[in-house]
């Protein structure tokens, strides 16, 4: 099984790929729009991504390229995510000027860099691992990076302080994607219904008032527990929305068949991005 994942060895990725795909090979990749690109091109046998943090709310572009390609969610993962603060050997906090992260970590640490960084220049990097690799690599004295367990061993970095997260329930839920295909084997068989998820997109009909109303009354309807609904914009549409639900079920279910039946004529676009069995979180 080869896998893709976006970001640099010792990414948080690459650990939600391993939970995912035991034993898997990994193929590191620099944007989420060349994980989906590999998937569907045959290069890799899946991809993971993530879409949501439980601090920092969702991976929108990641919501968009599930519209955009055509693959499938076979699984999902909810990832523990702590955060340390890695510095080069011999490096203390109060000498530390620049510290390097994704935005979506250096949001989850807020807190720790208001309280304990405040003079250092807070610099947006495009992964974890990447930032981590950067500063290990040029060495420079007072910089740091917001990175994996992971990737501070990788890159032979000195854990300056760990648990930085403003919140220790934090928690980023990740995707596997496969095409089609591959998709139809991927998912056991026979799981009850209440441990599946569905994941469904739609836009609403034009002008027709209630149109958001009646597409949810119709999971309301057959008792359809919806776990998330997430809005979108639809690209070429200004003032128009593109919605992603995700619902208790699995689309070979006979309710769920029904209430997609019934959202199909109230609404347009309907596209089910897969049926997969439901991760708890802290599992």
């Amino acid at each position: 099984m080869k896998v893709a994942f976006q970001g640099e060895l010792g990414a948080y990725s690459e650990e939600a790929v391993h939970a995912l795909f035991p034993g898997a090979g990994v193929h590191p990749k620099v944007s989420f729009d060349d994980v989906f690109r590999s998937v569907e091109s045959g290069e890799v046998d899946s991809g993971v991504i993530p879409i949501e943090n439980s601090l920092f709310g969702s991976v929108h572009v990641n919501y968009d390229l599930l519209r955009r390609h055509d693959l499938m969610i076979t699984g999902e993962w909810h990832l523990r995510i702590q955060h340390h603060l890695l510095v080069n050997k011999g490096v203390k906090l109060d000498e530390v000027t620049h510290v390097y992260s994704h935005p979506q970590a250096l949001g989850q640490c807020q807190d720790f860099i208001r309280e304990h960084l405040s003079a250092a220049e807070v610099v947006p990097a495009y992964d974890t691992a990447g930032a981590a690799k950067m500063v290990a690599e040029q060495q420079i004295r007072g910089h740091a990076a917001i990175a994996s367990n992971r990737a501070g061993e990788k890159y032979g970095l000195d854990f300056l302080a760990s648990g930085i997260e403003s919140d220790h329930q934090n928690y980023t839920r990740f995707l596997a994607l496969q095409t089609q295909d591959r998709a139809a084997h991927a998912v056991p068989a026979g799981l009850p219904a209440e441990a599946m998820k569905t994941s469904v997109m739609y836009a609403v009909q034009e002008n027709v008032p209630g149109a958001l109303f009646k597409s949810l009354a119709v999971f309301a309807l057959r008792d359809l527990d919806l776990f998330k609904i997430e809005s979108r914009p639809l690209v070429g549409s200004p003032g128009k929305y593109v919605f992603y639900i995700d619902l208790q079920g699995n689309v070979e279910e006979e309710r769920v068949k029904r209430a997609l039946g019934h959202l199909g004529e109230i609404a347009a676009d309907v596209k089910v991005l897969g049926s997969y069995p439901r991760a708890e979180i802290g599992q």
